[in-house]
């Protein structure tokens, strides 16, 4: 996948995610990713249940944050998704978030995810086709639920 032509998913600040300084509540930006990340996986693999078909699932094991700019209620948000490092039983995923309309840089993410084996819950090596897939990613793919 190239830098420029990442998977992108828009959505748009809901009311309810804002706090008393008028900005996305900082906890908030943990549901955007796992949203983001669920649209970013459904374009890889299709339906989430194909994985489990596989006995495979995958878990959080770490999500770093970094705040760059507030974003407020009614903004439309894209976040830009591409795979980090491929390890032998975890990858990580990369995300960007950037204020549609004005390009301004919101806040960036690293989730890493261990594969697992839902029947055994243990984590198991990740398959060379989910390999494959996550680093090809989904390029130039968007996804909206904004409305814009």
């Amino acid at each position: 996948m190239t830098a420029d032509n990442p998977f992108r998913f828009r959505f748009r600040v809901r009311y309810s995610e804002c706090d008393a300084q008028s900005v996305v509540f900082n906890a908030r930006y943990a549901d955007y990713v796992d949203i983001a990340v669920n649209e970013y996986i459904r374009a890889l693999f299709g339906d989430y249940q194909n994985l489990l078909d596989e006995d495979l699932d995958i878990q959080v094991v770490s999500l770093t944050m970094n705040y760059r700019a507030p974003a407020r209620f009614d903004d439309v948000l894209e976040a830009r998704i591409k795979a980090g490092r491929i390890g032998n039983t975890s990858f990580t995923v990369h995300l960007e978030f950037y204020r549609y309309g004005d390009e301004a840089l919101v806040a960036e993410a690293d989730i890493t995810y261990v594969l697992i084996q839902p029947s055994k819950m243990a984590k198991t090596p990740v398959p060379n086709t989910i390999r494959e897939k996550l680093e090809v990613g989904a390029p130039g793919v968007l996804i909206s639920h904004a409305g814009e």
